[in-house]
């Protein structure tokens, strides 16, 4: 029995009824709510280890509750569930810094594997860093465990996605690190329709890191593969 607290974030009482039983069979302690903001109160207050969020919600919409928590530097794991599945949906979950997107109507089982994919990578986040917490670039030196790049006297947030994409290539220096491999890492695979998204999180992490972020460094791509960084 894990223990592992989660906050289930859904208007519909039907929906939310099942969810809780579900995820509370499984182990986890599971509380409740039907609106943006008393998720908000919750979060701040109770700190679950993952929220569920529904996107369509009375007052707040799940959308605008993950921004005002990343605004805030709360880093809680987010699930969106919802009945939209657009693509573009999904991106602007994720890219607002959701871990993951699970479209209405969803299998229970898919629910509970999703939800230990999560509290898994948020493990591995938290797991001490094979080489210690820090990563020297040059003359930047990125800290995992605060989520900041430092260089030349001046701090830059990094958000975890951005951290975590870094941890995972410098899990491996100078290997060839696949997108696919990062998006199983970092998000899950079927969290994203496409690898678009990652390839934007490179391009913010370069102008963060490299000196010259149009003729890269320490982080390079790999044609058609993936990325490589080379400390």
């Amino acid at each position: 029995m894990s223990g592992e607290k989660l906050l289930v974030v859904e208007d519909e009482a039907h929906i939310a009824e099942v969810v809780c039983d579900n995820l509370a069979l499984e182990g986890y302690e599971v509380r409740t709510c039907a609106d943006g903001n008393e998720a908000l109160e919750q979060v701040r207050q109770w700190r679950p280890d993952l929220v569920l969020l529904d996107v369509m919600l009375p007052g707040l919409d799940g959308f605008a509750v993950c921004a005002r928590l990343r605004a805030e530097q709360d880093q809680v794991p987010i699930l969106f569930l919802t009945a939209r599945g657009a693509p573009d949906d999904r991106v602007r979950g994720l890219e607002l810094g959701g871990d993951d997107f699970l479209a209405k109507p969803f299998e229970l089982r898919e629910l509970v594997l999703r939800v230990r994919a999560i509290l898994k990578r948020t493990r591995w986040m938290q797991s001490p860093h094979p080489a210690g917490d820090r990563l020297k670039l040059g003359d930047c030196v990125v800290d995992f465990k605060t989520f900041q790049v430092s260089r030349q006297g001046t701090s830059t947030e990094l958000s975890p996605k951005e951290t975590l994409i870094l941890r995972a290539l410098a899990e491996r220096p100078g290997e060839v690190v696949s997108r696919s491999e990062i998006l199983d890492r970092v998000w899950g695979y079927d969290a994203f329709p496409t690898t678009r998204t990652i390839d934007n999180f490179i391009v913010r992490l370069r102008r963060m890191i490299e000196d010259d972020p149009q003729n890269p460094r320490y982080i390079h791509t790999v044609r058609g593969t993936g990325y490589r960084l080379t400390p």
